[in-house]
């Protein structure tokens, strides 16, 4: 790399992995070799996931076959100085880098979990939005409830994804129930994936393996999978793997655990969404976890889609789910969307704490640094506490949508 990327590259990669940095830029970064001994072939890789042709399959078919019971699947078939995220710092403010200086970083690197740019503002942007007329949500996911609330108000749900090899998300869940798709335009990623009642502790590598890359997908894959791909595995937490290829649509259903490495430079875009099949299990995570979210959510839905009002009253708030209360962060290091550490999104959790909720700092209205603040420059939808309804939270007497029991 030239001297000026190199500044560049170091830069993010002290503010979003100082733990990394602190004996050297390069010391923690390359510490266990992942460049030289870590096999990113797509050969001997077992695959066990239902491959379907998107262009046969119709939409009633998709919904029946995968999405109603849970099941994943594979579907077949010019920014040179444009900043996108690659990290966090431990503000919980996004660490960006200019396009640039990020392919040279991908072309000429050797650490062990590269920087990964996994942005979800970039729709926000008047050039990088530019990226929007170059896909469109695959047909099968026609469902999008969320959008109910606005673009404004809504959490974050799409993301351009762009790394190296050895790069990636760690073993995650999706963030309040919902269901996503991703779409790969370049490369090849290694999924593996668990079903929701797999027990977390199974899942973790141990502080003594993982040192500071616990959330890395490359220490799973290094520490985790040897474990989890043996014949004693428990049938009922049995792993589903494959390898995404250039065109491939991976689903994954709300509430699977999964992690991601990158085997070579990749390039995708991703998608969380609600639909009519997940929405009873999302509606219950965003009242208990996003109460603010989930009036406005409410109110919209009276206005513009009362048939969803009637599922929504009739969700049982006690009822267990199946699922755990993990989810993911899209964004919690600079290369993981997640990290079991956490246990909790970035920007929109089933905790619902925005990453900078410790610092009320506030910015200029324009601030590139943040994507998840008003027009003042005030971080949005701060210091929501949970309801605590033991049954349908809302007050169905009132005209309002303000919740009965909420504290």
């Amino acid at each position: 790399m030239d001297r000026k990327t190199l500044i560049r590259i170091n830069q993010a990669k002290e503010k979003a992995r100082p733990e990394l940095c602190k004996e050297g830029i390069d010391s923690g970064w390359r510490k266990f070799g992942f460049y030289e001994s870590f096999c990113t072939s797509t050969e001997g890789i077992v695959e066990n996931i239902p491959r379907v042709d998107g262009n046969q399959i119709t939409i009633k078919k998709f919904i029946e076959k995968f999405e109603s019971t849970y099941t994943p699947c594979k579907l077949a078939r010019k920014y040179r100085n444009q900043k996108f995220k690659c990290g966090e710092d431990d503000d919980g403010y996004s660490v960006k880098i200019k396009m640039k200086y990020f392919a040279r970083y991908m072309t000429d690197n050797k650490d062990d979990s590269p920087l990964y740019i996994f942005d979800s503002s970039f729709s926000d942007h008047v050039k990088r939005k530019r990226l929007l007329d170059d896909f469109e949500v695959p047909r099968m996911f026609p469902d999008d409830y969320f959008s109910l609330v606005g673009e404004s108000r809504r959490p974050p749900y799409r993301w351009f994804v762009m790394g190296p090899g050895r790069s990636g998300t760690g073993i995650h869940i999706d963030p309040l129930g919902t269901s996503a798709w991703n779409s790969l335009l370049k490369g090849h990623k290694r999924w593996c994936l668990f079903p929701p009642e797999t027990p977390k502790e199974l899942l973790k590598p141990s502080q003594g393996e993982a040192w500071k890359q616990k959330g890395e997908a490359i220490t799973w894959f290094t520490y985790v999978y040897p474990k989890v791909s043996q014949p004693g595995w428990p049938e009922k937490y049995k792993m589903i793997e494959c390898v995404q290829r250039p065109g491939d649509t991976m689903f994954v259903p709300g509430g699977w655990w999964h992690v991601v490495l990158n085997l070579d430079d990749t390039v995708a875009v991703t998608q969380n969404y609600c639909s009519r099949v997940n929405f009873p299990v999302v509606w219950k995570k965003t009242v208990k976890g996003r109460p603010k979210l989930s009036r406005k959510w409410y109110k919209a839905m009276q206005l513009r889609r009362p048939d969803l009002i009637k599922v929504a009253d009739s969700v049982d708030m006690n009822k267990n789910d199946g699922y755990t209360s993990s989810s993911s962060s899209s964004s919690s290091s600079s290369s993981s969307s997640s990290s079991l550490d956490s246990d909790s999104d970035s920007v929109w959790s089933d905790d619902d704490q925005p990453p900078a909720a410790k610092k009320q700092r506030k910015c200029p209205p324009d601030c590139e640094e943040c994507g998840n603040r008003n027009d003042k420059g005030e971080l949005r939808n701060n210091g929501e506490s949970a309801i605590t309804s033991k049954s349908n939270p809302y007050d169905r007497s009132s005209n309002s949508c303000s919740p009965a029991n909420s504290r």
